[in-house]
């Protein structure tokens, strides 16, 4: 995955693997196996090279891609799990960055109230 994968990359990318994925679903009748198989091929193909660009290399793609050639299996929407799964930790901001400042300075500890409570004890002997 890209180390700088953006906010808008990711929505890019879910909106885009959601919409391929719901595609191919709606128009099942079309993209069945037979006359229109190689347009579902095509998208796959398309859809794959545009989150590659946009989201970087994840090992989720690879079967991802199998699975939509595969007959029947490509029901499933796998393009959006796979997104999902490969941006499960872009979509969190980074974590706030905490500045300590150490500075050290002396602090007079407070004084003592003035009075006879306020005077220090002395041993029997006075002192």
């Amino acid at each position: 995955m890209r180390e700088e994968l953006t906010a808008a990359n990711v929505r890019a990318a879910r909106w885009i693997a959601v919409s391929a994925d719901l595609l191919q679903i709606v128009l099942l009748p079309a993209f069945f196996p037979g006359a229109l198989s190689p347009a579902s091929t095509a998208i796959d193909v398309v859809v794959a090279a545009i989150l590659l660009r946009l989201v970087g290399w994840h090992w989720a793609f690879l079967p991802t891609f199998v699975a939509e050639l595969t007959p029947v299996v490509d029901l499933v929407p796998t393009w959006t799990a796979a997104v999902f799964l490969a941006t499960r930790n872009a979509s969190a901001s980074p974590p706030p960055e905490v500045v300590v400042e150490a500075t050290a300075r002396h602090v007079e500890p407070p004084r003592a109230l003035a009075g006879p409570a306020a005077q220090p004890r002395r041993g029997p002997s006075g002192e």
